[in-house]
């Protein structure tokens, strides 16, 4: 939508320019501006993360093993965007531990394709699938009964804390037609986990049970399914985080 109070095209959305000796209409700058702050109203980015940015990543200057890894992973992500859309992999999955600055780096790569002009929306991933069970009331609001086909629409779907539901049939059902449907679509899906995989993290023990038995954490394709995991791999760059100190926890010191 163009802006009514624009001084240029008078609230047309066209600008009369010259090129030439010959006169023609192009769009007015002020139609892209109102266009790119709708995009960015209608993402769902949470507050907390609405000023994040590549620039303001922080890595840490006092730790060489933490700066060397979050400066890799943040030049993997900046990659990304710049190579946005690849022809190969269109997505983009983090893996790592809470408080190492997943999520930050999901919300900047994101609002810079925003800034490009693609539209995105933010779901946290639980949230996302207690909004679409709610959609099947017939009481259910508006968002809820939208929340699965803004799933599959979007043109970037971010997809936070991947797998932080409890296994059902129909989670893993949900969650396989969400990501199945953007991979043979070429959609784009940036999606963060804390679970463990074995051919990124290795397996994780959770602890050690009597008789010394070790009792592994819960994997990602355990928690959303083999057949959606192997799709989230086939369209996904798959990036994991540096073993780094929950900054969540180093900032409450």
């Amino acid at each position: 939508m163009p802006d009514a109070n624009c001084k240029i095209c008078g609230g047309t959305g066209w600008k009369i320019v010259e090129r030439a000796g010959l006169s023609g209409a192009e769009r007015c700058e002020c139609s892209y501006a109102t266009r790119n702050l709708a995009i960015k109203e209608n993402s769902r980015i949470p507050l907390n993360y609405r000023q994040a940015s590549l620039e303001n990543f922080n890595v840490p200057q006092d730790n060489p093993v933490a700066r060397q890894g979050l400066g890799t992973v943040l030049m993997q992500v900046r990659s990304f965007v710049r190579e946005y859309p690849a022809a190969d992999r269109p997505g983009l999955l983090l893996i790592g531990e809470p408080g190492t600055g997943k999520t930050h780096l999901a919300v900047a790569a994101m609002r810079a394709l925003l800034e490009k002009g693609h539209e995105g929306v933010f779901f946290d991933y639980q949230n996302l699938l207690d909004k679409i069970r709610a959609g099947y009331d017939a009481t259910s609001g508006a968002s809820d009964r939208e929340a699965y086909r803004a799933a599959l629409d979007a043109p970037v779907l971010l997809l936070d804390d991947l797998g932080a539901h409890r296994v059902t049939e129909w989670v893993e059902d949900t969650v396989t037609s969400i990501i199945t449907d953007r991979c043979n679509n070429r959609k784009t899906l940036i999606a963060t986990s804390n679970l463990p995989d074995p051919d990124v993290t290795g397996a994780m023990i959770e602890y050690t049970g009597a008789g010394g038995v070790a009792v592994h954490r819960k994997t990602l394709g355990e928690m959303i399914g083999a057949r959606a995991r192997s799709r989230l791999f086939e369209m996904c760059r798959v990036v994991r985080m540096p073993a780094v100190e929950d900054y969540r926890v180093k900032r409450g010191r």
